[in-house]
């Protein structure tokens, strides 16, 4: 069978028991037989549809069904898997037909405007209490935490990242700041109570615009905290500080000159940017399909080479650029939990397949994170040498 040799190729280290649709099994690395991680595929046709394009069937199968997982769970066989694969491809027609199916979208896809009010509207505006199931409940942040222990909860994650973003901003009374794609807003108003800052929000979910304007005056900072809902490329005015989170996934690799050109444009002469992002230590490749399709359509996680290519070629200069490694496994892996622990309830609003597919878009991040390619930039960007007070980072641990 294929795709028993195939699987027999990846598993160096341990391994599991593969079963085919007419109850062959097959051992496949070195399993241990006395509880085996079983993958039992149901459905006859993935015999060669995981050959062809295992980065969108498998997953694809799993929603559906036609894929169960014994003895273990998919985040187990996730992990097991990607640390065994490591930076390579599952086969060469995979990524071939990956690398194709890229090659189309490059020419046919474009976040203009409208469709990015589209791609967000696909994922932000599912409904807020999808969110509640498994965000942190204090700043609701819907991005990697910055971890500095294994006894942090995800709420003291995410609180840490806050503060590691605001230190860096390095803010000053009555500065104007701008924050790309605000999500919920939780960092803006951070930055509101921390500083005698004026801060302004940039969003293209109206739930989140919605939820922006509603929790601003909760907390009473809508005197200091404002909200607009309009794309990036429209957004006008100086700003002293800029910062984005988990934005720039969503523009696209034809667009970041677009963006930090846009940087340029909003920041004053003094001012400075702070840009965290997923990034991939690969070079420029194609989009994981699944993620493409099903979760952010639009998006694109940069090479480290897309960013400073597009910085360079807009005039402005990297200050200072962090790598936060092993921090987003543990970010996903928390969400991941909660979101098991409140299935019935996603199940409810949606669906079983939902449920399946909200879940391996969770587990296979995590473990990509822990195991491939993936990690976070934080970037911080000046127009001038002189924005910044020093070439040390003392002012950001202190």
């Amino acid at each position: 069978m294929l795709i028993a040799r195939l699987f027999s190729k990846i598993y160096k280290k341990d391994g599991i028991i593969l079963i085919d649709h007419l109850g062959q099994k097959f051992i496949c690395g070195n399993p241990n037989l006395k509880k085996p991680l079983t993958l039992k595929i149901l459905n006859k046709n993935l015999n060669w549809k995981l050959l062809i394009n295992p980065d969108l069937s498998f997953p694809e199968a799993y929603m559906n069904g036609d894929i169960k997982i014994e003895n273990g769970t998919l985040l187990d066989f996730l992990n097991l898997t990607f640390k065994n694969l490591g930076h390579s491809e599952i086969n060469t027609a995979g990524y071939t037909f990956k690398k194709i199916l890229h090659v189309w979208r490059f020419f046919t896809n474009y976040n203009l405007p409208g469709k990015s009010k589209k791609n967000v509207e696909h994922h932000y505006d599912l409904g807020e209490d999808l969110y509640n199931l498994f965000l942190d409940k204090k700043h609701r942040q819907y991005s990697c935490g910055y971890w500095k222990s294994s006894t942090d909860t995800l709420e003291n994650a995410q609180q840490n990242k806050i503060d590691h973003i605001i230190k860096k901003l390095d803010l000053r009374p009555g500065q104007r700041v701008l924050d790309v794609g605000c999500g919920w807003g939780s960092m803006c108003f951070e930055i509101a109570k921390q500083s005698e800052c004026e801060v302004t929000g940039v969003t293209l979910s109206k739930n989140q615009y919605d939820y922006c304007i509603k929790k601003a005056k909760e907390l009473k900072l809508d005197n200091q905290c404002h909200f607009e809902l309009i794309d990036y490329r429209k957004i006008k005015g100086k700003f002293n500080r800029i910062v984005s989170v988990g934005f720039l996934e969503h523009v696209g690799r034809k667009f970041y000159k677009t963006f930090f050109k846009k940087l340029n444009n909003l920041m004053t002469d003094d001012g400075l940017s702070l840009v965290h992002t997923i990034g991939s230590t690969e070079p420029k490749g194609p989009p994981q399909p699944f993620i493409q399709k099903y979760i952010f359509p639009g998006g694109l996680v940069p090479s480290g080479s897309d960013l400073l290519d597009s910085i360079e070629k807009t005039g402005l200069i990297l200050a200072d650029m962090e790598s936060l490694i092993h921090h987003y496994d543990k970010t996903l892996k928390a969400w991941l939990d909660r979101f098991l622990e409140n299935r019935e309830k996603a199940k409810k609003m949606y669906s079983e397949r939902f449920c399946k597919m909200w879940e391996f878009y969770l587990a296979s991040c995590s473990a990509a994170f822990h195991y491939r390619d993936l990690l976070v930039y934080q970037l911080q960007i000046v127009k001038d040498f002189s924005s910044i007070p020093s070439n040390r980072r003392d002012y950001i641990y202190n």
